[in-house]
């Protein structure tokens, strides 16, 4: 017998062609929309109650699942279809998405949505939607209604973007790039965008245990950057909000006392998954690494590293390129070396520990902030479950 929690078996049964199963990391999509494939789309039959015996499918269409590379290197997928048992015909990533634009007949599941708005990927994603059955999975699918527009124009709600904008964007005649100033008829883009969500609550057997590690700044060099607009790194004048920001940010965060923070939350955890933003941050945490002499590896652009293996060991994961499509359970803690801008990058890369199987009851994890303004500022848009923007910050 195959074991679900109730609210897997009640997505199931809620499930249907071009849906989006929302749950939180370690939910257990995974397995869910496999078993909804199994039985709904080709017709097979799964262990899921005790009177159930497995039969095999009686529409045996190929199966195709779109995720991220690392998940896709992993074999989580295949691990999980081999509960059932059941046959996948491709796992693949979405940068390889445009290859699949041709297939007819088939059944998708695009895992990990990478198509907010309405790009390359997103348009690979609409081609084949028109031609196969599919369904996403996602943890967060869109903060805004501009984020479900393939989503919509794939299930055949709009034409296209362009008939999508023009029955409900207003933009911005004064913002120097492309922005929503309002939506027009957002009740009718509320009853469409929850009647593809099927969402999946999650029962954590865990408790996240969050704490704020308040890490000293310099003042005077943090003055010179913000009043001043010097780039004193440099030697010349800031050019623009993005680097005055990015500046700001790389005092407070380069201050000794945050290897101080860390030194302490050593003491307590020898599995330690760090998250930071930057290069610099990482040349720090290497270097405080190697003179601890910890093992460590890392998950950023440039490196893939697996988890490394033993009783004490360091992941230094950068929050873009790892934040979601990994998990482990062999730490109860990460540390948020800095802040990032997204509300979603936080709470997806919290989820990295935060699994069904996972062997602890209490996890950990450490903020390292500050009383600058803009980590202030960065802390107060999290918590009210935004993005920061640094615009808005500045009133500009």
């Amino acid at each position: 017998m195959i074991q679900l929690t109730d609210y897997q078996i009640s997505a199931i049964k809620k499930m249907k062609n071009g849906c989006v199963l929302r749950g939180g990391t370690g939910a257990g999509k995974t397995l869910t929309s496999l078993v909804y494939i199994f039985e709904n789309e080709l017709g097979g039959q799964t262990p899921i109650y005790p009177q159930h015996k497995y039969v095999k499918p009686k529409n045996p269409l190929p199966v195709y699942v779109i995720t991220t590379p690392k998940k896709r290197d992993s074999g989580d997928w295949e691990s999980e279809a081999a509960i059932i048992p059941m046959d996948l015909h491709t796992v693949d990533s979405w940068n390889n998405i445009k290859k699949y634009e041709q297939i007819k007949d088939a059944i998708f599941i695009f895992d990990e949505t990478k198509i907010t708005g309405y790009g390359a990927w997103a348009h690979s994603f609409v081609k084949i939607a028109k031609n196969n059955k599919w369904i996403l999975l996602s943890a967060t699918p869109g903060d805004s209604f501009i984020e479900y527009t393939s989503l919509f124009v794939a299930n055949g709600f709009y034409k296209n973007k362009t008939e999508f904008e023009r029955e409900h964007i207003v933009w911005s005649r004064f913002a120097k790039y492309p922005k929503v100033e309002r939506y027009l008829n957002i009740s009718k883009l509320i009853r469409l965008r929850d009647s593809i969500l099927i969402e999946m609550p999650t029962v954590r057997a865990t408790t996240q245990n969050h704490k704020n590690i308040i890490c000293d700044y310099d003042q005077i060099d943090y003055d010179i950057l913000f009043k001043k607009r010097w780039n004193f790194y440099d030697n010349k004048p800031i050019r623009d909000i993005s680097q005055l920001c990015y500046l700001l940010r790389r005092v407070v965060n380069s201050n000794p006392s945050r290897l101080d923070a860390l030194d302490s939350i050593y003491k307590k955890h020898e599995r330690l998954i760090i998250f930071y933003n930057y290069n610099y941050e990482l040349d720090i945490l290497r270097e405080w690494c190697k003179n601890k002499k910890l093992l460590y590896s890392e998950w950023n652009g440039h490196n893939h590293d697996e988890l490394p293996d033993g009783k004490t060991w360091v992941y230094l994961c950068q929050y873009t390129a790892a934040q979601e499509a990994w998990n482990c359970i062999e730490t109860d803690c990460i540390i948020f070396y800095s802040q990032t801008y997204s509300y979603k990058a936080l709470t997806q890369s919290a989820g990295r520990i935060d699994r069904m199987n996972t062997p602890y009851k209490f996890l950990y994890y450490y903020h390292l902030v500050s009383t600058s303004t803009i980590d202030v500022a960065i802390q107060k848009a999290l918590t009210r479950k935004e993005n920061f923007n640094e615009n808005k910050w500045l009133n500009l």
